[in-house]
């Protein structure tokens, strides 16, 4: 392709609504165009980039015997409803464009398809002779996300891979999902990157197991936990690790002693002069479930650690069938205006403690008039612990589960894991921490969506059973630009050659030179012809502004016909480590087609 054939515009600035680097880069490098918040054109340097994933990502499918579908991106209401997740798409998280059609029916705009293809199997799938089924599409998603950032990495519009299994049981499933855990790695490095696997949340999904592929990059919104042995890491949501040992109590009997002024745990410690490790920390949470009610919850946890709100959740999910609900669509710490509207009477807030009475809570509809009482194991351990006495002011110090208070009978693990902990496969093994950027999810769904929507098959006995399912997605328009930000420099992208838009650039310094413009021309034909994908900068310019585009687009390899044609030379620069050569015309070919094969990364 000749650029000044090209729709070819790039920027000298930082755009002022771009925040990181991929993104400011894609915008000026002229691969991207904001078009609304959260939406994006893409223009055909990033189509390129973009097509080439895809064909990595099919490749890598369809080698584990998938077969490529497409699925609609109009959603009945209906079938979310029939899964439970309706309201938790629309409501809790929200992130459903829903809409209402002429004929007055609710539909939404997909996110995802885990509804769909469960009809499909419910309507289609009778026999385990059918089994396993394994299909998967590549397509634009739509999520309403609440604050669009990042460009391609948080927008209303994206493309996704998102694939679907059916089996007979769980022993199939977990061979595909081996089989996808492959293809999945496979797909990264073909792509050039750097990631980690690790253990995740099923979040909205479900499921009993997930996997997520992180691309490390410093911009990442995901934290990662691992160890440096290799053989644990996963998301900060779903970490566990062993807490620091407690340190032993300087509280020798049970007394309530004032406190005043003392609201935070370092403020409290400070003024006891004893150790975090020694306080049983009472947080209160608000959490209101998919039929309406609203229920109160009192986690108790060691003062030193944090609560994960994500754990959290999965366990008052748990919970949801207690209630006649299936879902939390909400979970907040309660502010001043919220405890009001409950509260029967003054919370002696700060100074909380784990038998805080229920009747604290107003009888009124839609309320569940007790607490919830949630105890951390972190918490359960302690013995002469301090903790808030219900009274603004005072505090008990010296005091013990089963004689001052009555021990949670729900134990969970709710803490949040953190650099420096030690792990629980191996204490000797300290957690470590990196940033990382999800770009592919893959879950053991088992049967929920299955049960919920009656998708059922015929067993060897002639028994109905549900349909045991797996889910598997890729964002590959995030994945483009996740590329970008694991490898760029203060002059521009560098793209990895598998999923560069070109693999070479030829750079003509002068057109009015005869000589200069010839030798490209016949350099862009011999290269185009054997496979090299290459532009050539035509373009009436100065050579630096050429030399400083191609360096902002990231093309692997610019090729320069300057002074050195007269020596049957031209100039090539490798764009991921500046490196320059003077390489013969004749040898020009075989050169770049050996360096490339050495770069395209394949399994």
């Amino acid at each position: 392709m000749r650029l000044s054939q090209k729709l070819f515009v790039t920027l000298r600035d930082d755009p002022a609504d771009a925040e990181i680097p991929s993104h400011k880069l894609l915008l000026r490098a002229g691969y991207i165009r904001r078009i609304g918040s959260g939406v994006y054109a893409y223009l055909p340097l990033m189509w390129r980039v973009l097509q080439k994933i895809s064909q990595i990502v099919r490749e890598e499918m369809n080698a584990t015997g998938a077969e490529e579908c497409l699925l609609p991106q109009l959603q009945p209401a209906e079938l979310w409803k029939e899964s439970g997740r309706w309201d938790t798409y629309t409501k809790a998280e929200g992130i459903m464009f829903s809409l209402i059609d002429r004929r007055e029916q609710q539909l939404g705009l997909g996110p995802t398809h885990e509804e769909v293809i469960t009809t499909i199997g419910r309507d289609m799938i009778r026999s385990y002779r059918q089994l396993p089924v394994h299909l998967y599409q590549i397509q634009t998603k739509f999520r309403d996300e609440i604050r669009p950032r990042f460009g391609l990495m948080r927008g209303r519009e994206f493309i996704m891979k998102d694939g679907y299994s059916f089996h007979t049981d769980e022993e199939s499933l977990k061979k595909t999902y081996q089989d996808m855990y492959k293809a999945y790695s496979n797909m990264l490095r073909r792509c050039g990157l750097a990631f980690r696997a690790v253990e995740a949340d099923s979040g909205a999904i479900g499921g009993s197991g997930s996997t997520e592929f992180m691309v490390l990059a410093d911009a990442g919104e995901d934290e990662v936990l691992y160890t440096q042995d290799g053989k644990y890491a996963a998301n900060v949501e779903k970490a566990v690790s062993l807490p620091a040992d407690a340190e032993p109590s300087n509280f020798k009997t049970c007394e309530k002693v004032p406190t005043a002024g003392t609201e935070t745990i370092e403020k409290l410690c400070d003024y006891l002069k004893c150790s975090p490790t020694q306080v049983v920390k009472n947080v209160l949470y608000q959490t209101v479930y998919d039929q309406g009610l609203t229920v109160l919850v009192l986690v108790n946890i060691r003062g030193d650690q944090e609560i994960n709100e994500v754990k959290l959740q999965n366990e008052l999910t748990k919970l949801a069938p207690q209630f006649h609900a299936k879902t939390v669509i909400s979970l907040t710490v309660p502010n001043q205006e919220a405890i009001a509207s409950w509260a029967t009477k003054s919370l002696p807030l700060g100074y909380i403690a784990p038998d805080l009475s229920d009747d604290y809570i107003a009888t009124r509809e839609q309320l569940h008039p007790k607490f919830i009482r949630l105890i951390d194991q972190t918490a359960v351990e302690l013995k002469q612990f301090v903790t808030g006495a219900n009274e603004s002011g005072f505090h008990l110090v010296g005091s013990n589960w089963q004689e001052q208070f009555k021990l949670p009978e729900l134990v969970v693990d709710i803490r949040k894991a953190k650099p420096g902990d030690r792990s629980v496969h191996d204490p000797s093994q300290t957690l470590e921490t990196a940033r990382g950027i999800e770009a592919g999810h893959i879950f053991q769904l088992g049967t929920k969506y299955s049960l919920a929507m009656g998708a059922t098959y015929t067993n060897e006995q002639g028994e109905e059973k549900p349909l045991v399912m797996g889910c598997y997605g890729v964002g590959v328009s995030r994945l483009a630009q996740s590329a970008v930000e694991q490898s760029y420099d203060g002059d521009g992208i560098i793209w990895p050659v598998a999923i560069a838009p070109y693999h070479a650039i030829i750079s003509i310094p002068n057109i009015k030179d005869t000589q200069q413009v010839e030798i490209a021309e016949k350099i862009y034909t011999e290269l185009n012809k054997v496979g090299i994908e290459t532009l050539l900068d035509d373009r009436n310019e100065r050579a630096g502004v050429k030399f400083k585009d191609a360096d902002l687009i990231g093309i692997p390899y610019r090729i320069v016909t300057g002074r050195s044609i007269t020596h049957g030379k031209v100039e090539v620069v490798t764009r991921a480590t500046r490196e320059s050569q003077e390489i013969a015309i004749e040898d020009l070919v075989d050169t770049l087609e050996s360096w490339i094969s050495q770069r395209d990364v394949t399994t």
